[in-house]
C-alpha cells in the first residue's frame, strides 16, 4: 500500500533531496494522517459510547489530536522547503524542527488528559459493555495504526524527516494505547475491578513517555548535534580519494535542515605544492563534496612538511608524548620552527570527554616531550572535535 501511494502522489520518490518532492512527501503523508485518524476516530467514538469506556473514548479523541499533528507535520516540511531569503540566507529548513516539537508537544497533553480521565475512572468505575462489533472496531483501530506507524516511519526514513518520526512514535504509542483498551474491555466483563482507568494510566505513561522522549530528541536538533557517524566516515573516504591530500581534521558540520548542511574541514597538503595548484583542487573538492552530499562546503588548507626525516621524527616524538597522556588524544597541524632549540607546534585535539582541562593537558603532553628531549619546546593550543 504504501509503495502504491508514493507512486500515486510522489513524481521524483527517489531524488529525496529535492524541496519538491519533500514537500510532496509530506502531503501524502500529512493527507494519509488525516484521513485514516478521523475514521478511527469515528469508530472508536461511537465503540466508546456504545460501551461506556472511558478509554475508548479518550482514545477516540486522542485520534482527533493525531489528525492535527498530522497537519503540523505536513505543514512543517512544506514551510521547511521554502527558498531563502534576506532575512533567511540559510533556508527555512529547521522550521520542520520545530513542527515536530509541536506534535511532540501534543503527544504529552494527550498524554495528560489520558491520565487524569483514568484517575477519574478509577474513582468512578463504570463496566464496559463489549460486543462482537466492539471488538472489530478495535481491532482494526489496532491494525490501522500499526500500518500508518509503518507508513509514517518509511517515509520518515526515506526523506529524513523529524516531523514524521514524531508522527511514527505517536502511531505506535496509539498502537499499544488500543491494545490495552481492547484487553481491558474483554476483561472487564469478568471482574469489577476498574481495568478501565488503570488501563488508561498504563496507556498515559506509555504516550507521556513516548512524547518525552520524543521531544528530547527534537530539542537535540534545534541545539545542534554530532552528525551521524557514517556521514562523518563518509566524508573523511570522500576527501581521502583526492592524492593532495595527506591528512583530515577540523570537520564540523552544521545542520540547518534536512537536505541544508554546511560543511568544513581543514585538508592537509605538502608545503611543497604551489598556491595557484592547492587552490584549484581545493575548488574542485568543494565542488564535488556539494554535488556529492547536497551541502555547502568550505575547505581549509594547511601545508605541512613531507619527506623531511627531521620534522617526521618530531612529530612522531610528539604524538608517543600526547598518546602517553591520554591515548585519545591526537595532534595536527604540525611544524618545526628554530634552530638547536626546536620549537614544535601543533594543535592537540581533546575528546569532549576527556578529564583534562584543555590547558592542563596542553601543560601534561608539553612536558612530556621537554622530559624526553630537553632541546625540544612545544607550544600547543588544545581544541574539541566537533564529530
Amino acid at each position: 500500500m504504501t509503495k502504491l501511494l508514493i507512486k500515486l502522489f510522489v513524481k521524483n520518490p527517489q531524488r529525496v533531496s529535492d524541496p519538491k518532492t519533500r514537500s510532496q512527501y509530506a502531503l501524502l503523508a500529512s493527507g494519509t494522517g488525516i484521513f485514516t485518524n478521523i475514521l478511527l476516530f469515528l469508530g472508536k467514538l461511537i465503540a466508546g459510547l456504545f460501551t461506556g469506556s472511558m478509554a475508548m473514548v479518550a482514545d477516540a479523541v486522542n485520534n482527533i489530536g493525531d489528525a492535527a499533528s498530522s497537519v503540523i507535520a505536513g505543514v512543517g516540511v512544506r514551510l521547511s522547503t521554502k527558498h531563502a531569503d534576506k532575512e533567511h540566507p540559510l533556508g527555512h529548513g529547521r522550521l520542520e524542527y520545530i513542527a515536530a516539537l509541536f506534535v511532540d508537544i501534543l503527544i504529552i497533553f494527550a498524554g495528560v488528559e489520558l491520565f487524569k480521565a483514568g484517575i477519574d475512572k478509577i474513582r468512578n468505575p463504570v463496566v464496559p459493555q463489549v460486543n462482537t462489533l466492539v471488538l472489530i472496531l478495535l481491532g482494526v483501530a489496532i491494525l490501522a495504526k500499526l500500518w500508518l506507524y509503518l507508513f509514517y516511519n518509511g517515509i520518515h526514513k526515506k526523506i529524513d524527516s523529524a516531523t514524521l518520526r514524531g508522527a511514527a512514535l505517536d502511531s505506535l504509542s496509539d498502537t499499544v494505547a488500543t491494545t490495552l483498551v481492547l484487553i481491558s474491555a474483554v476483561a472487564g466483563k469478568f471482574t469489577t475491578f476498574p481495568l478501565d482507568g488503570w488501563a488508561s494510566l498504563l496507556v498515559a505513561v506509555f504516550i507521556l513517555f513516548t512524547g518525552l522522549k520524543a521531544t528530547g530528541e527534537t530539542v537535540t536538533l534545534l541545539l545542534g548535534t554530532s552528525p551521524k557517524p557514517e556521514l562523518v566516515e563518509n566524508i573523511y573516504d570522500f576527501v581521502k580519494k583526492y592524492p593532495q591530500v595527506i591528512g583530515v581534521h577540523d570537520l564540523m558540520v552544521h545542520d540547518y535542515g534536512p537536505g541544508r548542511k554546511i560543511i568544513t574541514l581543514h585538508a592537509e597538503v605538502s608545503e611543497k605544492e604551489t598556491m595557484v595548484d592547492i587552490h584549484d583542487i581545493i575548488d574542485t573538492m568543494e565542488r564535488d563534496m556539494q554535488e556529492e552530499f547536497s551541502c555547502i562546503a568550505t575547505i581549509h588548507m594547511d601545508p605541512i612538511s613531507v619527506g623531511d626525516e627531521k620534522v617526521d621524527a618530531m612529530r612522531r616524538i610528539a604524538e608517543e608524548c600526547a598518546k602517553e597522556v591520554d591515548p585519545s588524544f591526537t595532534i595536527h597541524d604540525f611544524r618545526v620552527t628554530g634552530g638547536n632549540c626546536n620549537n614544535l607546534i601543533f594543535d592537540l585535539c581533546i575528546p569532549t570527554d576527556t578529564k583534562y582541562h584543555d590547558s592542563e593537558a596542553a601543560a601534561l603532553v608539553a612536558e612530556k616531550i621537554s622530559e624526553k628531549h630537553p632541546e625540544c619546546r612545544a607550544v600547543i593550543r588544545p581544541e574539541h572535535p566537533f564529530v
